[in-house]
This record gives C-alpha cells, structure tokens and sequence, in this order.
C-alpha cells in the first residue's frame, strides 16, 4: 500500500512537472499537436511512449548513480567538463522561465480575480519560500493535490466535448501542415519538456529507494501525460480553426462549462504555475548548492528575489533566443539519454 502511494505521488509529480502554464491553457497542445489535424492523436501516442520510456530511465539514472542534482546526471550524460557548462546554461533557462512563470501568476490575480498584479507574485514567492524547505517530499504532496484535480476537469471537458456535432475532428480535421513536420513536433516536444523536468525528475530518482516504484511511476506518470494531451486535443480539435485566437484557448472553452467550472480552472492554471515553479526552484537550488557552499533558507531568498526582480521587467526577450537554443540542445540531450545503457546495479 505504502510503495503503491508513492508510485501515485511520482506519477503525479511526473505529470505536474510536464503539464505547466503552457500546457494547461492549451497553447503547447495547440502548437505542437492539435494544428496537425488528424494527426494529433497519433502523434500524441507516439509522445505518450516516449514519456514513459525516458522519465523512466532519467529517473533510474538518477537513483543508480546517487545524483545530487541534475548536474550529475549531465557529468554522467556528457562528460564532467561539457555537463558542467550544460548544466550552467540549464540554470539559465530555468530561472528565465521561472521568472515568467511568476509574472504569470501575477496576471492570472490581476486578470481573473480582480486582485494586484504584486499580490499574485507575493503569495507564490512567500508559499514558495515555505515549501522549499520541506524538500522534495512538499513537491510530491503538492503535485497529489493539483494533478487529480487537473485530471477531473479534463474528464469534464472530454464529456461536454463529446455531446458536439464536431466531437469527431480530433480524426477528421485537415491542415496543410506537413506529415513530416507532425512526426517531429512530438519528438521535440517531448525532448524539450524532459529537458527542463530533468530538474525535478532528479532528484525524485535518487531520493526514491525502490527502483520498481521508480519504474511505475515513470509509466503512471507518462500515461497521465498523454491522457492530458489527447483530452485537451479532442476538446480544442471541435473548436478548430476559430480557437487559435484565443490567448487562453482552453479557458475560452471551460467558460463554456459555467462559473463554477470556470473558477476552478483559473484556480488549476495557478496552482500548476505555482508547483511547476516550486519545483524548478527547487532543482536549481540543488545544483548551485553543489558549486556554492550556502545555506539553503539564503539562496532561497536569493532565488527568489532573482525571479521577483526579473519578473517586473520581462525575460520574454531573452527567452525567445535561448528557448530556440535549448529546444536543440534538448534534442542532443535526448539521444544521449536514449544510447546511455544504463545498467541496472548488482
């Protein structure tokens, strides 16, 4: 019963680490999936298998070689002189995007609830602070909370989706999008997100004792991924093409579903930014903290006071040049993942 929960608490960590503010209001659904058409599904499943099988093995990594950080496992994955510089740039774009995720949150307050931009940054930073310190067993339980809930309003979706004349486009719609473009958006889609999760998986993988609960959480884990997408793929294909205009394209169909439902979801979308940027905060702090003799309650502040500073005067210029960079080095980080063998030990 007790490895059972756990199992649970990874998958669900897994799929709230991969599921952020992009993925919950439907724009990474939309860009690297729904605008291919019929072609979405297939793609999605093909994504699916990938989740299970690389979460899995980064997270076996993790566990066998006694990773600290994400760091080790890029020494390990690259060589310790190319790793180090990897894992440099890693941290880079980590803090960029939590930086956004944080004046994310300030607008879902500011544009949702009526509240202060500065009050929606405030309540994140100083929940933050509190759950850094709980380790990464506060992120596990956080992430058991918000993924089922996550995974109930899809269900709600998917029934409210199926009741429409258009609940079969998920099959049927054509775009002039071509094959080969839709075969590789999944690939990098999938190299991309577990770039960026390697932060978390981590040291989920080292500090979890049984390697077959590491294992069923990587599959639990993988297959809530892909359930999440293909839900939000077959309610946003119904509403192809006129849905892409929509900044929040998924919060432009749960308004549909009435006030409650509505509510719920802009407090889901919160709560994913909210545990997707305890996390990364998390993994950075680990790696700095393995080339920085600090105490861990001092560069939390200094982490998030980095973040609160960026947040008010946009990273967005700097991350359109190194999200390009970091897709790429995402797919080369990928494949060497993939010829690693790693061995399970005696």
């Amino acid at each position: 019963m007790r490895n059972a929960v756990k199992v649970l608490q990874i998958g669900f960590t897994y799929i709230g680490t991969i599921v952020g503010a992009g993925f919950a209001t439907g724009q990474e659904i939309i860009k690297f999936f729904t605008q291919y058409g019929r072609w979405g599904a297939f793609t999605i499943l093909l994504a699916t298998l990938l989740f299970i099988w690389l979460g899995t093995k980064m997270m076996l990594l993790a566990h066998d070689i006694g990773a600290s950080s994400y760091e080790d496992l890029n020494r390990r994955l690259f060589g310790s002189r190319a790793g180090g510089w990897i894992s440099l740039f890693t941290l880079v774009v980590l803090m960029g995007v939590n930086s956004v995720m944080l004046a994310g949150a300030g607008s879902v307050f500011m544009e949702h609830l009526g509240l202060h931009f500065q009050t929606g940054l405030w309540i994140t930073l100083i929940g933050t602070y509190l759950l850094l310190h709980r380790g990464i067993q506060a992120i596990l339980q956080l992430n058991s909370i918000v993924v089922p809930l996550m995974l109930i309003l899809s269900l709600i979706i998917i029934g409210n989706t199926a009741g429409m004349p258009e609940a079969a486009r998920f099959l049927t719609y054509t775009t002039d999008s071509s094959v080969g473009a839709a075969w590789m958006s999944p690939l990098m889609y999938t190299a991309f997100n577990l770039g960026m999760a390697q932060a978390v998986l981590v040291p989920i993988g080292s500090h979890t004792q049984n390697r077959k609960v590491l294992v069923w959480g990587g599959i639990t884990g993988g297959i809530g991924v892909g359930f999440l997408l293909l839900a939000g793929h077959f309610a946003l294909s119904a509403h192809m093409p006129g849905i892409v205009q929509f900044e929040i394209p998924m919060g432009h169909i749960a308004n549909h579903l009435g006030p409650i439902v509505r509510l719920i979801y802009v407090a889901l979308i919160f709560m994913e930014i909210f545990s997707t940027f305890v996390a990364d905060v998390y993994g950075v702090a680990l790696q700095i903290r393995q080339r920085i003799k600090i105490g861990p309650k001092l560069l939390s502040v200094i982490l998030l006071l980095i973040c609160y500073l960026t947040s008010q005067f946009g990273f967005s210029s700097l991350l359109s040049v190194l999200y390009p960079l970091f897709g790429l080095f995402s797919l080369v980080w990928v494949a060497n993942l993939v010829l690693y063998r790693n061995e399970k030990p005696n």
